[in-house]
């Protein structure tokens, strides 16, 4: 945990911020309330991770702005971004990269100087590509994850964007990528040889090296223990799992050590608590964090499920008196 002192905020312990989108931000297109305020007034510098690999940076920093954050496409790191950044570590300048799914995934391949080739060019005869960067775009055909297929089964690269097994949409669940991961998958009988996003280190750490700051002094901020949180872990980063979206406390206290946060918090408000001080309704932020840890340590060393109970109720409790709006 990185070290916070009494009398300062949560968010003075550490050198940047890496804040999740959906559930933490905004729910579909509206604001998270209070989230705005809470982040404009962050002193360190914040960056917006997603998964997200359909919508370029500037589109996300776009509906940013429009709701009242300031934020350039710089300040936005996507799934697509974190793959092509991946490859290009491990690939020569220009070289060819089939790209699957939405207008982001190529435009991302280019910004680091590698040819993005699509499924049609492959169709069409174009040589065969030295890696695949598979992501979700709205408009992927079977025709396209059968060219995934066949340039794994022929020795490229393939890097997946991520593996977000579904989508929410104003319709309901739809397939995401790692539904479409999946199907070549089952094609070629193996996993992608790297994935990008989160539950993965690479896009926290594709974030640490925008921000020229060491992933251990970032505090990552998220709703999802299997995502946000798990990568955070993964990455070595600190985290805060803030209760406005998917994940609530009931979730926390069962989760297994790779999805366990550093802090827990009603919403994003804590960001500028001293963890230390009670809030108004009279228990702090390292006092839900010593509850959680209670919790979990109860867990692994096999307590009666009476105990269980007993410290659950008891977090449950100090959550109840941690308000800080």
């Amino acid at each position: 945990m990185t070290e916070t002192r009494a009398g300062r905020p949560l968010v003075a312990g550490y050198a940047a911020v890496v804040s999740d989108l959906d559930g933490v931000v905004y729910r579909g297109p509206a604001a998270v309330p209070g989230a705005v305020e809470a982040l404009t007034a962050v002193t360190v510098p914040v960056i917006y991770a997603t998964n997200n690999a359909s919508r370029p940076a500037e589109v996300v920093a776009e509906h940013l702005r429009e709701l009242g954050l300031t934020c350039t496409p710089g300040m936005v790191a996507t799934s697509s971004e974190a793959g092509a950044w991946l490859l290009s570590d491990r690939l020569e300048p220009g070289a060819q990269v089939l790209a699957v799914g939405g207008p982001a995934v190529a435009l991302a391949l280019r910004e680091v100087g590698l040819s993005p080739v699509t499924a049609q060019d492959r169709r069409s005869g174009a040589a065969a590509p030295v890696a695949a960067l598979q992501g979700y775009g709205p408009d992927v055909t079977a025709s396209d994850l059968a060219e995934v297929a066949y340039a794994a089964q022929d020795g490229a690269l393939w890097v997946a964007t991520n593996t977000d097994a579904s989508l929410p949409t104003d319709r309901g669940v739809a397939p995401g990528n790692g539904s479409l991961v999946a199907a070549v998958r089952g094609a070629v009988g193996r996993d992608p040889d790297l994935v990008a996003g989160k539950p993965e280190a690479p896009l926290y750490l594709l974030c640490a090296r925008r921000l020229q700051v060491a992933v251990t002094s970032v505090l990552a901020v998220g709703d999802r223990l299997d995502t946000d949180i798990e990568g955070a872990v993964a990455a070595g980063a600190d985290s805060l799992l803030v209760l406005t979206g998917v994940d609530d406390l009931a979730a926390c206290l069962a989760a297994p050590r790779h999805r366990r946060p550093t802090w827990v918090a009603p919403d994003l408000s804590a960001l500028h608590a001293d963890p230390s001080a009670p809030s108004p309704g009279g228990s702090s932020l390292v006092d839900l964090a010593a509850a959680v840890a209670a919790v979990h340590d109860a867990t692994d060393r096999g307590a009666p499920a009476t105990e269980l109970a007993t410290l659950t109720s008891v977090a449950e409790r100090v959550l109840a008196q941690v308000t800080h709006r």
